[in-house]
């Protein structure tokens, strides 16, 4: 069974149509990518899936289960989301122990100082993190508060947009090699949104190319790796990768 299925997905903010006509399978356990320039409707799709994009047509199905427009809170549990900003995305106000613990609340989850306990020590944080304010955090540990939020519920899929990019190169690797470590252990399934080929590569088995709201390409990572993708739009993004 596919974890997540899109078919004929349109996807616009008003009158202006950013996402046209994609199909993708991502299969359950998979790691998959979704690469292209800014502005070519990458992110879009992720906040299409978590119901953060409400202006769009076609299917949408996580886990075998069509979703519907708006906030779906059956499939809130099963995918989360996390974003490229850690700073933005948490509350300033909040502490950590406050902004992980809300998710359960609004689930009517109980147990939720053991839950949080338990999932700040799955991201690589002690205790003492526990009742800081995001401020008090450096950028990687802000994205280790992120990436625990997103794993409260115990979801199935988590979207990760652009998830290292905000951060310096060697904080990036150890991000990088947590949601690895998180992914073989939870089984969890990836559907990623980066320009970074390297880390497509490290990551993700297969990946989709875009380019102005449409797939041109799906390939596998073998293919990335031994520069064989086949549209010339695809080329062209691995030749400024490699020339970067």
């Amino acid at each position: 069974m596919s974890a997540l299925s899109l078919k004929n997905l349109d996807v616009s903010y008003g009158e202006t149509k950013v996402v046209h006509g994609v199909n993708l399978e991502v299969a359950e356990g998979e790691s998959f990518a979704l690469v292209g320039e800014s502005g070519s409707g990458k992110s879009t799709i992720l906040r299409a899936i978590a119901g953060l994009a409400p202006e769009w047509t076609g299917e949408i199905s996580v886990l075998g289960k069509p979703r519907s427009h708006g906030v779906d809170r059956s499939v809130s549990r099963t995918v989360q989301m996390v974003f490229q900003d850690p700073y933005g995305s948490l509350h300033p106000r909040k502490t950590i122990d406050a902004a992980l613990s809300e998710p359960l609340a609004i689930h009517g989850i109980g147990n939720r100082g053991e839950r949080v306990e338990a999932v700040l020590a799955q991201v690589g944080l002690d205790q003492r993190f526990r009742f800081r304010f995001p401020h008090q955090l450096s950028g990687g540990q802000r994205q280790r508060v992120a990436i625990a939020r997103a794993l409260m519920l115990e979801p199935k899929v988590l979207l990760l947009d652009e998830p290292t990019s905000a951060l310096d190169v060697s904080v990036q690797a150890e991000i990088l090699n947590l949601l690895k470590r998180l992914r073989r252990e939870q089984n969890l399934t990836f559907l990623m949104v980066t320009h970074n080929l390297p880390v497509v590569s490290f990551l993700c088995e297969r990946l989709a190319v875009m380019r102005h709201g449409r797939i041109v390409e799906i390939a596998d990572v073998a293919q990335l790796k031994q520069g064989e993708l086949n549209e010339p739009y695809s080329r062209e993004l691995l030749a400024a990768t490699a020339g970067a």
